[in-house]
């Protein structure tokens, strides 16, 4: 087991989820692929945003429902400075996930995290977990809960 997947299954496991990891046959790099690979709605796929404050350089974790984009003028807001994309180095760094495997728990670091309450919505989400090729699935609002976030309204 990689040590990105084993993180995120210690995280789910310490808040009290006994939470299955699936291992998927295609890729879910993306919120479509997940989809496709989970048997659900795009928008039922809890996609991990990373971004980095440009005054402060904090790791600001959002997470949406596949189908949405993050306006980035209410992220802003949200996290209380303006923003940027994080590359693909600062989220391996700060997350120890690479992208298209960014999972909304067990990260290195804990970063400032937001949730979309468009994820309430739906009796489950699905999210990644650690790999690109490793999903689980969750309520939305225990996952909003283990992975400490804030909810706010950041998409378009």
């Amino acid at each position: 087991m990689s040590k990105s997947l084993k993180r995120v299954e210690t995280a789910l496991k310490q808040a009290g989820h006994a939470i299955h990891i699936l291992e998927m046959d295609g890729s879910t790099r993306t919120a479509v692929e997940a989809a496709a690979q989970a048997g659900c709605a795009v928008d039922q796929i809890a996609k991990s945003i990373v971004f980095k404050g440009v005054k402060s350089g904090a790791i600001c974790v959002f997470i949406t429902p596949g189908g949405r984009q993050v306006d980035m003028a209410l992220a802003a807001q949200v996290a209380g400075e303006a923003l940027a994309r994080a590359d693909g180095k600062e989220v391996r760094n700060a997350t120890g996930f690479a992208i298209g495997g960014v999972s909304p728990v067990g990260h290195l670091t804990p970063p400032h995290v937001f949730f979309d309450p468009a994820l309430l919505a739906f009796d489950t989400v699905w999210a990644a977990a650690g790999t690109p090729r490793h999903i689980f699935e969750i309520a939305p609002a225990d996952l909003a809960t283990v992975a400490q976030a804030r909810m706010a309204a950041f998409t378009c």
